[in-house]
């Protein structure tokens, strides 16, 4: 909705990738101050007086500065949708309906799903992969956490403003699942005969942000465009709801599967390693979820309206 009412057709994927994912600084700061900080009860106690008080000033400033919609429409999509009466937005479950009998709307939110999942249990278990790396000082394992968040908004910054400039969603989105899933594979294997390698690891977290992250908001765009002049916070509340609702369904799948540990490789010694089991997991939804998108062919009826009206003003 932010995007759609203040931004137009080509700055809409990064401001939604800044809107979406910027909570992901948040997390950071929490790996970082908070590691330290929560280390005791009067510590802990500070921590949550800081974020209140932090808190407690954006949201002023937020009431003081907020405004309902820009006095122009930024776009001619917005415009028409506008013109046409089209601002009031029918009932969430009549919008959600509607969404699932749109052609296509299915595979950006798998997409978006896969890619929340990815980050949620990544993050959550990040001292038990730093530990597979040989990363396991506090301080360390919090700096590799901050890392991996903050590549998350940089992705979607870039990468964002790509589709932005060329409509590539599809394109984009089978790249980055394509990358997270040989990104994934060096968080839950080790070479017997190297050992543990730590530069690797997080070399392979960062760029996992960097890729991954970005699905989510890109694919909120894309829902967004497919199902125009549909209520755009109802498709991100489908995809929230669906992505948050299937990651806290596979949290404990992939905190037992962890604890499983497959040999590879057992009897040529130079080849010998083994993986966990949790990044099988994660590698299975990745690779399922390429398949059923690279289907995708869908029109971006959003993007349709943006460019017929840019013509008939050329003409």
């Amino acid at each position: 909705l932010l995007s759609a009412h203040w931004f137009a057709s080509d700055e809409r994927a990064t401001s939604t990738a800044v809107a979406l994912n910027f909570n992901q600084i948040g997390i950071a700061t929490a790996f970082l101050v908070g590691g330290q900080m929560g280390s005791t009860p009067g510590g802990l106690q500070n921590y949550f007086l800081l974020i209140a008080i932090l808190c407690t000033v954006v949201s002023v400033g937020t009431l003081l500065q907020f405004q309902n919609k820009p006095p122009i429409p930024p776009s001619t999509s917005e415009m028409e949708k506008v013109e046409k009466g089209e601002t009031a937005e029918p009932p969430f479950l009549v919008s959600a309906r509607n969404f699932f009998r749109t052609p296509g709307f299915c595979r950006p939110l798998v997409a978006f799903i896969c890619s929340i999942s990815i980050t949620n249990i990544v993050g959550a278990f990040i001292s038990e992969v730093m530990e597979r790396g040989g990363i396991t000082k506090p301080s360390q394992v919090a700096m590799a956490g901050a890392v991996f968040e903050v590549s998350i908004v940089l992705g979607g910054i870039i990468l964002g403003g790509y589709v932005d400039r060329t409509k590539a969603y599809k394109n984009v989105t089978l790249g980055c699942l394509a990358i997270s899933l040989l990104l994934l594979l060096p968080l839950g294997l080790t070479e017997h005969k190297l050992g543990k390698e730590p530069v690797l690891m997080v070399l392979s977290l960062l760029g996992l942000g960097f890729f991954t992250g970005p699905i989510q908001p890109i694919n909120a765009e894309l829902a967004v465009d497919l199902t125009f002049p549909g209520d755009e916070t109802a498709v991100e509340s489908v995809q929230q709801i669906g992505g948050n609702l299937v990651s806290a369904l596979l949290m404990p799948c992939a905190q037992w599967a962890a604890r499983q540990d497959f040999q590879l490789f057992s009897k040529i010694p130079l080849l010998a390693s083994d993986i966990r089991g949790d990044v099988i997991l994660l590698m299975m939804v990745t690779a399922l979820t390429y398949f059923y998108f690279s289907s995708f062919d869908s029109p971006l009826k959003r993007t349709i309206a943006d460019r017929s009206s840019a013509n008939n003003v050329q003409i």
